[in-house]
């Protein structure tokens, strides 16, 4: 179906484009723009959409979300990562969940992310113990159903989980590490088979879906697995995606496992590259930040999860300075409790104003708008994805100007960070098709999914509760851990080194 808009205030958010919408019309060729001017002819057009009164801006990509953690939306609360992963990522216990499960809890992310403005989603799939082919094709049928672009990984760690956190031999009972250790880790050979299976079966599905690789952390993959898999990335032009100095434990892990920062780890072993994508990145030393520039990678900002967890601040100013692509993420939905890109970028447009007094390092409301457009569809290796301009992806949201948030009507780009919600917003479409309209999605009964999900719960809680009381074992040791490595001085300041007050 051909698509058209008369008539809006359009927001390109292009290269060379400021954030001041223009009157204009849209022109779309099947799923991509064919023109934005004033006055076009869309005569051919199937669909007219009135664009009076409504914006147009590129549709929000999440450039870190990790579905998964949709059943634990709302269980955990005042927990550093490495004690919260004892319970969203258990070492003992995990449950294998059925391909169906997944269905529903990867169509849940989808539908909120597709109703509040998200159009392109990089989805970090881990699954316990490992992913199976029929898992991640349920993920994949899921972003097809629901309708929005997506990059999806098979998330991997293929080191035992004790030995990718430093001193958790010094705390942990040694019967209980024994019955960890027992569980081994991934084969870097059998990973390696699913992502090439992966590639060959889902990479290019419907013309939105993409595989992409994704080994956990340095310290928590082998270099062999990660240079193989740096490879098989730069075979099918995929995102190298990773985690890396989230925590200040991890800036003391790099130390006490190599010797070095995680990010020098990274680059002497040829893994920091323009396809490499950094989760977080909060514990960076100055020396890191040039390695990352010189290297042109992408960081995910996940802001409101580094919060919940307490992890601190990435110097997001700094990086950009630096030549680092900055993209916003959600993270997982059991840290940050949303997939709303609209509360993404509101806390990412406040947190750097408390991180220093000095004005020149805080980020405007435009340069949050393009981390989380542009931003992450580059951090995606998306070249035609995250701004408006003929020849791109038709992926855009047209917003009501005459809701509560634009009233009374002042700077958009501001109006779009601090004021919206997504509530304002009129349809969403993805790959010049409607996929939602109306606060509704159009191509899935989401009553009945959601209702279907609901009906899993129970069964699933009973189960992971059972998990849980095994993992508590742990939880001592870990706090013991995390105090351990937050007494350590690891030359970063907790905010990032932002300069103080005049500093130049």
């Amino acid at each position: 179906m051909s698509l058209a808009i008369r008539g809006a205030d359009v927001l390109t958010l292009a290269d060379g484009a400021g954030a001041k919408p223009v009157t204009a019309d849209i022109l779309i060729d099947g799923d991509r723009i064919a023109a934005i001017g004033a006055g076009l002819d869309l005569s051919a057009a199937e669909r007219v959409i009135d664009g009076t009164g409504k914006l147009v801006m590129p549709g929000l990509v999440n450039a870190h979300m990790h579905s998964p953690e949709a059943l634990y939306k709302g269980r955990y609360d005042n927990m550093p990562l490495e004690v919260w992963m004892l319970y969203a990522y258990p070492i003992l216990g995990a449950q294998t969940l059925s391909p169906r499960l997944v269905y529903l809890r990867t169509a849940l992310c989808a539908i909120e992310s597709l109703k509040t403005g998200t159009t392109c989603v990089t989805d970090d799939v881990y699954e316990s113990p490992r992913q199976t082919p029929e898992q991640l094709d349920a993920v994949f049928q899921a972003y097809e159903d629901v309708g929005l672009r997506a990059t999806i990984s098979g998330h991997v760690v293929d080191r035992p989980f004790l030995d990718t956190i430093p001193f958790t031999r010094d705390f942990v009972d040694p019967a209980l590490a024994a019955e960890a250790d027992a569980l081994g880790a991934a084969d870097m050979d059998d990973w390696l088979a699913h992502c090439r299976h992966a590639f060959e079966t889902h990479h290019g599905r419907s013309g939105r879906l993409n595989f992409m690789v994704a080994p956990s952390a340095p310290q928590r993959c082998t270099v062999e697995l990660m240079q193989a898999a740096m490879e098989l990335a730069e075979t099918h032009d995929a995102p190298f995606h990773t985690h890396i100095l989230e925590t200040k434990l991890q800036a003391v892990t790099g130390q006490e496992f190599y010797g070095e920062t995680l990010i020098a780890y990274m680059h002497r072993h040829g893994l920091l590259r323009e396809r490499t994508t950094i989760a977080h990145s909060i514990w960076v030393t100055d020396a890191d930040i040039e390695l990352m520039g010189d290297a042109g990678c992408s960081i995910a900002h996940n802001v409101i999860s580094n919060q919940k967890l307490g992890a601190g601040i990435a110097p997001v100013r700094r990086l950009l300075k630096a030549g680092v692509n900055v993209g916003l993420g959600s993270d997982g939905v059991s840290t940050s409790d949303t997939t709303r890109m609209f509360a993404v970028m509101h806390a990412a447009g406040l947190i750097h104003n408390v991180q220093t007094p000095d004005a020149a390092y805080w980020l405007s409301a435009e340069d949050v708008l393009r981390a989380a457009t542009s931003g992450g569809a580059k951090s995606a290796c998306l070249a035609d994805v995250g701004a408006l301009a003929p020849g791109m992806k038709a992926d855009m949201l047209v917003i009501d100007l005459s809701t509560v948030a634009f009233t009374p009507r002042n700077d958009i780009a501001n109006h779009l960070v601090y004021c919206e919600t997504g509530s304002s917003i009129a349809c969403t479409i993805v790959g010049g098709e409607v996929m939602a309209e109306g606060g509704r999605c159009l191509h899935v009964d989401e009553d009945y999914l959601l209702r279907e999900l609901r009906e899993e719960m129970p069964a699933f809680l009973a189960a992971h509760e059972e998990t849980e009381r095994l993992n508590r074992a742990f939880e001592a040791a870990f706090w013991e851990v995390h105090k351990k490595a937050n007494a350590r001085d690891v030359g970063v300041h907790r905010l990032g080194r932002e300069p103080a007050w005049g500093a130049s």
